[in-house]
């Protein structure tokens, strides 16, 4: 039996969740060559194509689909493994600080694998608008940082890109008029700069509906047909649904999330943050606008 090499595995992986091997190249931060060669080897290993030529592209083979649910479990297994021998005996305190974005989707289950391996560690978590948190590791205040983007960062272990998409009640708008109505949390917040910055450039009159400084509240907004607002697909739910295409809503550009580490951060700190740098880009949203 061959075994395979989990960096293959995780390039493999990069691959089928990006859907090309450019956009695998920039995730596992290598060559594209690099990242072909990776993949032949693998088709060597396996002793089956896993890709196939799809126009200018490439897409996954029967057996390349069929190898992504192995290839997370190997990986996740991987994992956990490493988390728990190095987490069994540790302790101390981690404070992350997260935008609610993660807070209501990804995090709590990536937290529940930590705990497992990390029982005795205790995590602070201070869920919040991305400026506050921002500021609040600059000052120490946080060893791990899951926040919108500020800037490029050296201590940054990741960065996300998801869609912002523009999102509507499920029912509607309340009343339509020539205006758009919009839905948007009190600056600074990137979302808000982004769609008015879109609808200024497409030449679209609007107006602020309804302003709020938390999410809970921007999603009152959006549910009870006041207005439209612009998130990305994590922000979808009962009673909200991207906006429908008659109402014609500008392009937007992509949210750029950061995952940062404070330098000199305890072991625990490490760990959490590797588990997070792993697991994030698989979870990433995705969604037609």
């Amino acid at each position: 039996m061959n075994v395979i090499d989990p960096d293959l595995l995780r390039t493999f992986l990069a691959f089928a969740e990006g859907g090309s091997l450019s956009r695998a190249s920039t995730a596992v931060n290598r060559s594209p060559s690099a990242v072909t060669a990776q993949m032949q080897r693998l088709e060597t290993l396996i002793g089956e194509p896993l890709l196939a030529p799809a126009g200018r592209g490439r897409t996954l083979t029967p057996v390349g689909e069929e190898l992504v649910g192995h290839a997370r479990r190997i990986l996740e297994a991987h994992r956990d493994a490493w988390l728990s021998l190095r987490g069994a005996r540790a302790d101390g305190r981690i404070s992350l600080g997260s935008t609610q974005d993660f807070a209501d989707t990804t995090l709590p289950d990536l937290l529940r694998r930590f705990a497992r391996s990390h029982p005795r560690v205790r995590l602070d978590l201070r869920i919040g608008r991305s400026k506050e948190l921002t500021t609040a590791f600059d000052q120490a205040q946080v060893d791990i940082l899951l926040a919108m983007r500020q800037a490029p960062a050296p201590d940054e272990l990741l960065v996300l890109k998801e869609e912002m998409i523009w999102l509507c009640a499920d029912k509607g708008l309340a009343t339509i008029d020539a205006e758009v109505p919009l839905a948007v949390l009190d600056p600074p917040c990137g979302f808000r700069a982004a769609a008015i910055s879109a609808l200024e450039a497409a030449g679209r009159p609007f107006r602020i509906a309804a302003t709020s400084p938390s999410l809970s509240g921007l999603r009152a907004a959006v549910m009870s047909g006041i207005a439209v607002t612009t998130r990305t697909a994590r922000f979808l739910g009962p009673g909200i649904e991207p906006a429908p295409a008659h109402l014609d809503l500008p392009p937007l550009p992509a949210a750029e999330f950061s995952l940062r580490l404070r330098a000199h951060a305890d072991k625990p700190a490490a760990d959490l943050a590797a588990l997070l740098a792993d697991d994030l880009p698989s979870r990433a949203t995705r969604t037609e606008a």
